[in-house]
């Protein structure tokens, strides 16, 4: 282990910085983090309008996200191997391509990162509201932004032992949830029969709709991603870091499938759900009682509001310090606690932000923000791959040709065609965010002049 960390030192030496977090996290560690990120359960909160934008076909919209979303996992793969640093998209970018256009990535990761806080808080808040009234909803999202941020600042080696409680208590709600409406549907509840139904129906079927859908399910998918933050964290990151990516994808992708395919089962008629926030809530009582809307309900507010919320704030936090430690942002977001080895100022900050946006913005304006601001983000990402293997290393040979090229181009149109499906006030925030970021980044480096510190430092 000794000569693990040594290596890992010396391979962050060589990008020009020092080790300044605590490197203990494991390939488990990083398994459960994408995987709470995620949520296995996600689909529970955003069923009723999965369901309803695809006509009914919620698990045909999972799989294309699998789908799409393996191409991107394998491209963090590529990445993390060759710079295993923090900083995720922001990172690959600017060692890949070059350090401006790595800004401008960062910069549309952060659309996502520093919002998906603010918008779990606030899906968990309207649940437990509707719940336990004994506090408001921004009660609520007080409630789990200073729990987590208490948690985030005492180590990564504690939110890494509290994602392995979180994900027991998922799980519990996911395997209720699949035996009861399993049983319920054997019994002649629902569609009374095990079809393809909720996955293909010919006669509502447009690839226009179902990309549409996927658009809007992708959100259920980020967090895979955000495992790349953990690089300078975890103990061996060439090798961890792509496998934890993909893995994570596969696992969760699944389960989607299956809890979204049984829903469909038990509820045929999407057209006939009264308020599709609570639509899987109606769903798990017709399929096992009240008992099991109630573990469907609590679930998912303790998944998005503790899992996704603890998770969704290290991952901004690590961004921001990355980006500080560049000094693309400023040098305090960079300051680490000198005994819990933790980036404690970012973390602050990231709370107090997840409070104010999470008060002052609806669901649906979070979701559209946060879904351009990651999809743009992986069109840098696939990019970076080509550019880097083949244009910089220049690997042209068949199977480099193929892993280099090929398959992130395919990642890519996929993205692409998924980003275009944004609504359109989506894009129009999402630039105004770009054109921002744009007019920073020029400021900052004198007209494109200048380049980071560490980047000067490895040229010479």
């Amino acid at each position: 282990m000794g000569h693990n960390t040594r290596s890992n030192t010396d391979s962050l030496e060589q990008f020009g910085y020092q080790q300044e977090l605590k490197r203990a996290l494991t390939f488990k560690d990083l398994l459960f983090y994408g995987m709470v990120f995620m949520v296995p359960i996600a689909p529970m909160g955003i069923y009723g309008y999965v369901t309803d934008v695809s006509n009914g076909m919620a698990p045909l919209a999972y799989i294309i996200g699998i789908i799409a979303m393996t191409f991107t996992a394998l491209s963090y793969a590529r990445m993390a191997q060759a710079f295993p640093i923090s900083g995720s998209v922001y990172s690959y970018a600017s060692r890949g391509i070059n350090p401006h256009v790595g800004f401008f990535a960062g910069w549309a990761m952060l659309l996502d990162y520093i919002l998906t806080p603010a918008l779990v808080y606030l899906v968990a808040g309207y649940a437990l509201q509707e719940m336990l009234p004994i506090l408001p909803y921004w009660g609520w999202i007080a409630l789990f932004v200073i729990i987590n941020t208490v948690v985030n600042l005492r180590g990564i080696e504690m939110t890494a032992r509290t994602n392995i409680t979180l994900m027991v208590i998922e799980i519990f709600a996911l395997v209720a949830f699949c035996a009861a409406a399993i049983i319920a549907v054997m019994k002649g509840v629902g569609a009374g029969a095990f079809t393809i139904d909720p996955i293909w129906k010919p006669e509502g079927f447009s690839m226009s709709m179902v990309m549409s859908a996927t658009s809007l399910a992708v959100l259920s998918f980020l967090g895979f991603d955000a495992i790349s933050t953990l690089a300078e964290e975890s103990k061996d990151p060439k090798r961890m870091v792509g496998r934890a990516t993909v893995t994570a994808l596969v696992l969760v992708g699944s389960l989607f499938v299956v809890q979204t395919y049984l829903a469909g089962l038990v509820w045929p008629d999407h057209t006939s759900f009264q308020n599709p926030d609570t639509a899987f809530y109606a769903v798990a009582q017709a399929a096992g009682g009240n008992w099991l809307r109630l573990v469907a309900a609590l679930a998912t507010a303790i998944a998005w509001g503790i899992g996704d919320g603890l998770v969704a704030q290290a991952a901004i936090s690590r961004l921001l310090y990355s980006m500080a430690r560049d000094k693309m942002m400023p040098s305090v977001l960079g300051k680490i606690h000198p005994k819990y080895k933790t980036p404690y100022v970012s973390t602050i900050l990231v709370a107090v932000i997840a409070i104010t946006i999470g008060v002052a913005l609806n669901t649906d304006r979070l979701t559209s923000m946060v879904n351009f601001g990651a999809l743009t983000g992986f069109l840098f990402l696939h990019l970076s791959v080509f550019i880097y293997y083949v244009i910089r290393l220049k690997k042209t040979d068949p199977a480099s040709l193929f892993k280099y090229f090929a398959l992130p181009a395919c990642g890519f149109a996929i993205i692409f065609y998924v980003w275009l499906s944004l609504q359109p006030e989506a894009k129009t925030m999402g630039f105004i965010w770009l054109a921002i970021g744009l007019v920073y980044s020029a400021v900052k480096t004198k007209g494109f002049k200048e380049k980071p510190p560490a980047f000067k430092a490895m040229e010479h």
